[in-house]
C-alpha cells in the first residue's frame, strides 16, 4: 500500500476538516506528521489535555550558535488534528521533520512558516485570476468557504502551482530528504494498510516526487540513517551543545499575522469559530464581538450602522460568488458602514503584516475582534525546564511569591533584601513578567540605596519561564548567560552595553562576572561610536570609585573595563571630524575619560602625560568638530592642574578669542565643550581675584566683551549656541556670573532680575531685529511716523 499525501495550509479550518475526514475514511496504520521528529517519544504530553493553543518550543546553544524556534497548535491546525484524529484511530503517529536545533531552521523562529513568501509570485498571479486584494482573500475565496466536496483535488493543483514557481532552498531540501526518509520506512512498516502523510503545502511535490516510483535509488542515498527499529534516526545535538523542546502556552495573538506571525491563516478568534461553528456563525459572531468593542470605547456604532454592515456584507457575499460569507466579506461591510472618514492607508486584510501607526480605529477594533484573546493553559502534569523550578524555589525561599497585590521595598544595604532584589532583577533580565522595579538606583553612582517592586499581570508568566530555560537550568546561570549575550554581536553595537554592565551588577555578579566582563572587555576595544562606550566607562568607574551596595568597589573586576574604554575612546576622539552643533554624549565621553585619568591613574596603560597630549592635539586640529576642541581644552587643562601635573596648558582668554573669530556660532559650540569639562577650572569662582578665572581679566569679562561686540545679526544667530553653552552652569554660578556682568557696569540691583525674563530671551531678541527690520523698510520708503 503506497502513501496518501495531504498538502496543507497551518491553522487551516478547511484542511483540519480534510485531516479528520481522511483518518476517519483511510483508518491508515500509520499517520506521520511535519513536526520536531525529537518529540515522538513524548507525544503522550501533548495528549494530556491542554487547553490550546500551545507550541513545542525548541532551544539550542553551543559556543557559536543560538537559536530558539516554535511549532504552534491550535484546535484547527491539521498537524493537531492528524495527532489526536490519528491515535483515536489506532494509528501509530509520528513527527517526521528534523529536530529545530538542525541548521536547516538556520534564522527561523516559527517551524511552520515554510515558504509562503518564495510562492509570492504565484499567488499574486492567482489574486488577479480571481480579482482578490491578498493570498489571504484568494486562500478564502478557493477553500474555506467553498463546500468540502473536491477539496483534495483543488489543494493538490494549488500546491502543484505554487510550488512549481518556487525554488526550495538548501534548509527545506534537507527537511524533505529526511521527511522522505520517514515515509519509506513507514510504508514498509504498513504492509498493506495506508499512510497518511500531513505535511506544509509547499513539501507535498517534493515528497511526492521522494518517495515515487523511479525515486528510490536516488532517495536511498539521501544520507538519513537507520536504527535497529527500522525508523531513521533523529539527528542529536553535538556533545558540547545544550539543546531541548518543552511545551509551552501559546496565544492567539502571537497566532495572528496581523501582529507579526509568519504563517498560516491570520485572525486566530475568527478562524476558531469558523472550525467550532461554521463560517455563517463566525460572521455572526465577528459583528457583534465589533460593536461590543466600539461601543465599550464609547465609538458611536448605531442600530442602523450594524444594519448597514450586514446588509452590505450580505451584498459582497452575493457579488463576488461565495456560497457563505468570508472574512473579507464581513470586515469590508463593518468598514463601509462604520468609516467614513478618508483613510490614509488601504485596508490591513487587503494584505499582510502588523497594523502600522495611525490605523483607523474602527479598523484597530476589527482586527483585534478577528485576533481574539484566547491564551492556552498547559496540564498541570506537564514536565517544565529545571528554571521552573529552581525559580519556583527561589522565591518561596526569599518570601517573593506574596500573590497579586504583593508590593516589596527592599534595602539594599541588607544583605537579605539584596539577595532578594538580585533574584528580582534576574527575572527581569530574562523578561519574566509578574514582578517590575518601581524605584530604585538608576546608574553605578544612583547614592539611592532602596528599591521598590509592585506585583503585575502575570499573563505569559509560565511561556516565559519555560522559554527562559534555554538560558540555563538555574536563575543565576540563565541571567549570566543572557546578560553576556547582549555583549555579543549586533547587540554590542547597540547603546545598551552600560545598561548590560549595571544590570549584572544588579544581578549579582557571582561567578558569571569573570566571563562577562571579559565580553565587555572585548567589545569596549573595538565600539566605533564614542557615546555608548562613554556611558560604559561612566558606569564601571562610578562603581570601582564609589559602591558601598554591590561589592563592586576598588574591585579588580573592573578594571579591564575602564583600562580598555579609555584607552579605545582616546583613540576615537583623537580622530573624530568636524560637524557643526554639539554633541553631548560626545562630551559625557570626554567627561568620564577625564574622571578615569584623575581618579583611577593605577588602572590605565595609558598615562596623563599622554592623555594630556591628545587633549592638546585635538583642541588644536581645525578639522575637529568644534564643541570637541573646546571640551578638549578643557581636558587639557584639568589634567595640568591634577597634582604633579608639569602645568595648565593654553589660555583660556586668547583660546577664546581666537574661537570668536570664526563666528559667534562656532564660539558658543567651543564653549559648550570647553564647560561640560573645565567650567571650574576656566572660570573659577566668578568675581574672586584668587581663583584662576578671576583677576584682572576673567574668561566672564573676555566674553562680556566679545558677546557686546557682537553685531545685532551676529548676536541674534549666536545666541541659541550661546544660551546651550551656559545651560551647564548651575543656578547658583549663574546667579554669581549675572552679579559680575552687573559689576562690570556698575550697575545695582538683584542678578535675579538678570536671570529671570518675562519671555523667552531668544524670542525677545529676534522680536527686536525684526522691529529693527520693519524699521528700516519704512525709511527706505518714507513711512515712518511723525512725532
Amino acid at each position: 500500500m503506497s502513501a496518501v499525501f495531504l498538502g496543507v495550509r497551518h491553522h487551516s479550518p478547511a484542511c483540519a476538516r480534510l485531516v479528520e475526514r481522511t483518518v476517519a475514511e483511510l483508518r491508515p496504520a500509520q499517520v506521520l506528521i511535519e513536526g520536531p521528529a525529537e518529540m515522538n517519544g513524548r507525544l503522550d504530553e501533548l495528549l494530556l489535555g491542554h487547553e490550546l493553543p500551545v507550541a513545542v518550543f525548541s532551544h539550542y546553544r553551543d559556543g557559536h550558535r543560538a537559536a530558539t524556534s516554535w511549532a504552534p497548535l491550535c484546535d484547527y491546525s491539521p498537524e493537531w488534528v492528524a495527532l489526536r484524529a490519528g491515535r483515536a484511530a489506532g494509528a501509530q503517529v509520528r513527527f517526521v521533520d528534523l529536530p529545530a536545533w538542525h541548521p536547516a531552521f538556520a534564522e527561523r523562529t516559527n517551524r511552520y512558516a515554510d515558504a509562503e513568501a518564495r510562492y509570492a509570485e504565484a499567488t499574486e498571479r492567482l489574486c488577479r485570476q480571481f480579482a482578490v486584494d491578498s493570498s489571504d482573500a484568494l486562500w478564502d475565496r478557493l477553500f474555506e468557504v467553498e463546500p468540502d466536496g473536491g477539496l483534495t483535488e483543488r489543494l493538490d493543483a494549488y500546491f502543484a502551482l505554487v510550488r512549481g514557481d518556487a525554488e526550495a532552498d538548501a534548509g527545506d531540501r534537507a527537511r524533505e530528504t529526511y521527511m522522505a526518509a520517514w515515509v519509506r520506512a513507514a510504508v514498509e512498516a504498513a504492509g498493506d494498510r495506508p499512510v497518511l502523510v500531513v505535511t506544509g503545502g509547499f513539501h507535498q511535490p517534493a515528497l511526492r516526487a521522494l518517495t515515487g516510483s523511479g525515486a528510490r535509488d536516488v532517495a536511498d542515498g539521501d544520507g538519513w540513517e537507520r536504527g535497529a527499529d527500522g525508523w531513521p534516526v533523529v539527528p542529536a545535538p553535538p556533545d558540547d551543545a545544550m539543546a531541548g523542546s518543552f511545551l509551552v502556552p501559546y496565544s492567539f495573538r502571537k497566532l495572528d499575522a496581523f501582529a507579526g506571525y509568519q504563517s498560516g491563516m491570520p485572525s486566530p478568534g475568527y478562524y476558531q469559530q469558523v472550525w467550532e461553528a461554521g463560517p455563517e456563525a463566525a460572521a455572526d459572531g465577528l459583528f457583534r464581538v465589533v460593536v461590543e468593542r466600539l461601543r465599550a470605547r464609547k465609538y458611536p456604532v448605531s442600530t442602523a450602522d450594524l444594519i448597514a454592515a450586514r446588509s452590505l456584507s450580505e451584498g459582497l457575499t452575493a457579488l463576488r460568488g461565495h456560497p457563505s460569507p468570508a472574512r473579507i466579506d464581513v470586515l469590508d461591510g463593518l468598514a463601509g458602514a462604520l468609516i467614513t472618514d478618508d483613510l490614509d492607508q488601504p485596508l490591513p486584510w487587503t494584505g499582510r503584516g502588523t497594523l502600522t501607526a495611525g490605523a483607523h480605529p474602527a479598523v484597530v477594533e476589527m482586527v483585534a475582534a478577528c485576533g481574539g484573546d484566547r491564551i492556552g493553559r498547559l496540564h498541570p502534569d506537564t514536565p517544565a525546564p529545571p528554571l521552573v523550578h529552581d525559580v519556583a524555589e527561589q522565591l518561596a525561599a526569599l518570601a517573593l511569591d506574596g500573590g497579586p497585590e504583593a508590593t516589596y521595598r527592599l534595602d539594599l544595604t541588607d544583605a537579605a533584601d539584596l539577595e532578594r532584589s538580585r533574584v528580582l532583577h534576574r527575572l527581569r533580565v530574562l523578561g519574566i513578567p509578574g514582578l517590575e522595579r518601581t524605584a530604585g538606583p538608576t546608574h553605578g553612582v544612583d547614592p539611592v540605596f532602596t528599591e521598590r517592586w509592585e506585583a503585575r499581570p502575570v499573563l505569559g508568566r509560565e511561556a516565559a519561564l519555560v522559554e527562559a530555560g534555554a538560558y540555563g537550568a538555574t536563575l543565576a546561570e540563565a541571567a549570566a548567560v543572557a546578560l553576556t549575550g547582549r555583549t555579543r554581536g549586533d547587540a554590542a553595537e547597540a547603546d545598551g552595553l552600560a545598561g548590560a554592565l549595571f544590570d549584572a551588577v544588579l544581578c549579582g555578579m557571582g561567578g558569571f562576572s569573570e566571563q562577562l566582563l571579559g565580553e565587555l572587555s572585548s567589545c569596549v576595544r573595538e565600539l566605533q561610536v564614542s557615546g555608548p562606550l562613554g556611558e560604559i566607562l561612566a558606569t564601571a568607574l562610578g562603581l570601582w570609585r564609589h559602591d558601598r551596595v554591590f561589592g563592586m568597589a576598588r574591585g579588580p573586576l573592573l578594571a579591564a573595563v575602564i583600562d580598555g574604554a579609555t584607552e579605545r575612546l582616546l583613540w576615537l576622539l583623537e580622530g573624530a571630524r568636524g560637524s557643526s552643533g554639539v554633541d553631548f554624549p560626545r562630551l559625557r565621553a570626554v567627561v568620564a575619560v577625564r574622571d578615569a585619568v584623575l581618579h583611577a591613574p593605577e588602572l590605565l596603560s595609558v598615562s596623563r602625560e599622554v592623555a594630556t597630549g591628545v587633549a592638546r592635539r585635538i583642541s588644536e586640529d581645525p578639522q575637529a568638530p568644534i564643541d570637541l576642541r573646546g571640551a578638549s581644552f578643557g581636558l587639557a587643562r584639568s589634567l595640568g592642574r591634577a597634582p604633579g601635573a608639569p602645568g595648565v596648558s593654553g589660555d583660556p582668554a586668547e583660546a577664546v578669542r581666537a574661537v570668536a573669530r570664526t563666528g559667534a556660532d562656532a564660539l558658543g559650540d567651543w564653549l559648550a565643550g570647553l564647560f561640560a569639562l573645565a567650567r571650574d577650572e576656566v572660570t573659577g569662582v566668578v568675581g574672586d581675584d584668587d581663583g584662576p578665572g578671576g583677576g584682572a581679566e576673567s574668561l566672564i569679562d573676555v566674553l562680556d566683551g566679545l558677546v557686546g561686540a557682537l553685531s545685532d545679526d551676529e548676536f541674534l544667530s549666536g545666541l541659541p549656541a550661546l544660551r546651550q553653552a551656559f545651560a551647564f552652569f548651575p543656578p547658583r554660578e549663574r546667579d554669581r556670573i549675572a552679579a559680575r556682568l552687573l559689576e562690570r557696569r556698575a550697575v545695582r540691583g538683584s542678578s535675579r532680575s538678570l536671570l529671570r525674563t518675562t519671555a523667552d530671551p531668544l524670542l525677545i531678541a529676534r522680536a527686536r531685529a525684526l522691529e529693527e527690520s520693519v524699521s528700516r523698510l519704512l525709511a527706505r520708503y518714507e513711512l515712518e511716523a511723525t512725532p
